[in-house]
C-alpha cells in the first residue's frame, strides 16, 4: 500500500487518466474528488461489503428456496395465501 500525505487543492494522478483531488479535511474526515473515466466504477468499499453481507443473509434465510420454488411451479404445493 502506498501512503501519501497531501494537503487540500493537491492531487494524485492514477495511471493516465484517473485524478483524485483532496478538497477538503477536518478531523478525521477528507473530502475527496475523483475524475476518471465513464467506464470506471467508483464504490465506497463499506457499501459494498454492506451489500455483500446482505446477499449472504438472505441465501441463508431461506437455503430450500430453489427447491420450493421448483416444487411451487411443478405443481406439487399451493401458493401462499394473499393477506
Amino acid at each position: 500500500m502506498l501512503v501519501l500525505t497531501r494537503r487540500s487543492g493537491e492531487q494524485i494522478l492514477i495511471g493516465d487518466d484517473i485524478v483524485i483531488t483532496v478538497l477538503d479535511s477536518r478531523g478525521d474526515g477528507v473530502r475527496i474528488g475523483i475524475d476518471a473515466p465513464r467506464g470506471v466504477k467508483i464504490q465506497r468499499h463499506e457499501v459494498v461489503r454492506a451489500v455483500e453481507e446482505a446477499n449472504v443473509a438472505a441465501a441463508e434465510a431461506l437455503p430450500d428456496a430453489e427447491e420450493r420454488i421448483k416444487a411451487l411451479l411443478a405443481g406439487r404445493i399451493a401458493p401462499p395465501e394473499s393477506q
